[in-house]
């Protein structure tokens, strides 16, 4: 089946979002989704290069606008073990980049226990973001500690719509950009609830798919552009690169 890339009605954003964006900078993305703005909550999953491609923009978010960054800092909430500080060290590396100046721009905060996730969300995000200044929020493997048998599933219903609830409203209060990550996971009915709350709870939604055939990223949410399709085709290329 041919792929759909779909024309963005960009004009219908105004200038003051515009001003605060972050962008994939990737020839294959930026057609489909051009850019992230202030105030989005946005969920990104699907299978592994989801943690790259949030590695990169975790890393592109301290770069200037007019590279598509957002000449500010990333708060980095590890929930899973799931998007390491090696797999952004790796990338750092792989770019080229300085290490020591491209760290000190990230925060990092690990969060393995939905109890700790929760805490560290509903208790401490707003003293960390006003005190980093951050204007990008990462939560990598968001759903993944609300998974585990060890808390009951209506406990873990009731605390993940807590802090979706809680997100979708920081994001446009602190006029920052939140997005979280969901790597692949059993499909039990506890798992489909969950994901069910983070759809109706982000305002945007990006799914990566693989096949033995190719690679697709869709745009399934999203309250102002076009929704589509297109081949994903993950590039080596410098964060930096135009």
């Amino acid at each position: 089946m041919q792929k759909l890339i779909l024309q963005t009605p960009t004009k219908i954003i105004n200038s003051e979002i515009n001003s605060l964006q972050l962008t994939f900078n990737m020839p294959c993305i930026d057609e489909l989704f051009p850019a992230f703005h202030a105030g989005d909550f946005a969920v990104l999953y699907g299978y592994q290069n989801v943690t790259s491609l949030i590695s990169q923009l975790s890393i592109r978010a301290h770069l200037p606008h007019k590279q598509g960054g957002l000449e500010n800092k990333t708060v980095f909430i590890d929930a899973a073990n799931s998007s390491s500080l090696h797999n952004i060290l790796q990338t750092i590396e792989l770019q080229q980049l300085e290490q020591q100046k491209i760290l000190e721009q990230i925060q990092y905060f690990r969060a393995y226990t939905a109890y700790k996730l929760h805490f560290l969300i509903m208790e401490q995000l707003e003293r960390i973001i006003k005190d980093s200044d951050a204007k990008l929020l990462v939560i990598s493997d968001i759903m993944c500690p609300f998974l585990t048998e060890n808390i009951d599933e209506q406990e873990a219903r009731t605390a993940y719509n807590q802090i979706m609830n809680y997100l979708s409203n920081f994001a446009k209060k602190h006029n920052i950009i939140i997005i979280a990550t969901n790597l692949p996971h059993e499909n039990t009915s506890r798992t489909k609830t969950l994901q069910e709350i983070t759809i109706a709870k982000t305002d945007i939604v990006i799914r990566l798919t693989k096949t033995i055939y190719a690679s697709d990223m869709e745009l399934e949410k999203h309250p102002v552009y076009m929704l589509g399709i297109v081949d994903f085709k993950p590039e080596t290329k410098m964060l930096t690169d135009f």
